[in-house]
């Protein structure tokens, strides 16, 4: 299999930006350290940047946000990209947006819309092959921009119900890194049982459970480092001895023995396809 050139990075997103519960004062938000990583990997200050709010409820209020953080970076080429439906996706324009930026950055929200209206478009077309062929080019995500990346998608699911069959809800992403499961969020909304569930159904692929403030700077489809402040948990269904997901009706406890996890934090490495992990000592600097 060809190794993609591109970089992917997927965050875990940062709700705790405002005082209130609507999502008008909680925008899926970034902290400027990993920001800073994104403009870094796209090439600097001068990189064309896209952002995409397709998944927020709020697109106008999310795109605005990000133009000032990016701004604050001293960034001098970033636009937004409002795609509300599939015929957005195949205008001239946003075509040629995608076609001349050095990063694409999908906001948070509802990761299924992301799936629904740019899923097997054109610019999604565009996107996979750019990052299929070409070093340099930068996809980043949070929140429900993370898990749009992943071809089998966490579309939802109840930590309430967490290791009930059933409790998570899957959906076909963007499929740009396959090997990959992605959910965000993960500690401070206890996603620990869902994601445990889309890997004992898919126990050939990994589950990345990003926390907030934190991800992983992904290259050549492989070599993850993490980033931020938080922790990556990596599950791997390989090494399962026991796994009666495929048994059971739905709302039924589910028994898994044998799952492999690691909590990975800040410069500690995975390699995907040799499922590895190389972690730094504790005296190395916090990047």
């Amino acid at each position: 299999m060809q190794k993609a050139k591109g970089t992917l990075i997927p965050i875990g997103g940062n709700e705790d930006k405002g005082i209130e519960a609507d999502e008008m004062y909680t925008l899926e938000f970034i902290e400027e350290g990993i920001l800073a990583h994104v403009v870094k990997e796209a090439g600097g200050i001068n990189a064309n940047i896209v952002v995409i709010p397709t998944a927020s409820s709020i697109p106008v209020e999310v795109g605005e946000n990000y133009l000032t953080a990016f701004s604050t970076l001293g960034c001098k080429n970033v636009e937004v990209l409002d795609i509300r439906s599939k015929e957005d996706s195949e205008t001239e324009k946003a075509i040629s947006l995608i076609k001349h930026a050095n990063c694409v950055m999908f906001s948070g929200g509802d990761q299924s819309k992301i799936a629904d209206k740019i899923g097997n478009t054109t610019i999604h077309q565009i996107l996979a092959d750019r990052y299929k062929n070409e070093d340099g080019f930068v996809i980043a995500g949070t929140s429900a921009g993370s898990m749009a990346m992943a071809n089998e998608m966490i579309a939802g699911g109840s930590a309430s119900e967490s290791f009930v069959k059933g409790a998570v809800k899957m959906y076909k992403g963007l499929g740009l890194i396959p090997e990959l499961v992605i959910d965000t969020h993960f500690i401070r909304r206890g996603r620990f049982g869902r994601q445990s569930e889309a890997i004992a159904k898919f126990p050939n692929l990994l589950g990345f459970g990003l926390a907030e403030d934190t991800g992983m700077i992904i290259k050549n489809g492989n070599d993850c480092t993490v980033i931020g402040s938080g922790m990556v948990i990596v599950f791997d269904g390989s090494t399962l001895n026991h796994n009666n997901e495929k048994l059971l009706e739905e709302g039924t406890p589910m028994t898994i023995t044998n799952m492999t996890v690691h909590v990975l934090s800040n410069s500690d490495k995975y390699d995907i396809r040799n499922r590895r992990v190389t972690v730094l000592p504790i005296e190395a600097p916090f990047i």
